[in-house]
């Protein structure tokens, strides 16, 4: 399904809130002046609240469905609409706020 691109300002938070920031943005792509990510870069995440009983907060997220048409040096590339996993709890990522002017599917 088509979706606006994500870029290294994107808003991404994981599924408790904390804060998610690319790795290794891909510098090949830019939209709106920022560089893309490819669904091989994970993403860090700070400052996650999730303490139920034991304290395990979202640590990192992968993402696992991306682009099925749009690469960039042979990976896909993320959309907002793209699906990730974080470690250790598996949660989602969640992308809030992403640039809207290049689509891609």
């Amino acid at each position: 399904m088509p979706g606006p691109l994500l870029h290294l300002g994107a808003t991404v938070l994981c599924a408790h809130g904390g804060m998610a920031t690319p790795s290794a943005p891909n510098p090949r792509v830019l939209v709106s002046g920022q560089p893309t990510v490819t669904m091989t870069a994970p993403y860090v995440i700070a400052g996650c609240p999730f303490n139920v009983v034991v304290p395990v907060p979202c640590v990192t997220g992968q993402w696992v469905v991306a682009a099925l048409r749009v690469f960039s040096n042979g990976q896909p590339l993320v959309l907002m609409d793209s699906q990730a996993v974080c470690v250790p709890n598996g949660t989602p990522l969640l992308p809030l706020v992403v640039q809207t002017r290049v689509i891609g599917s």
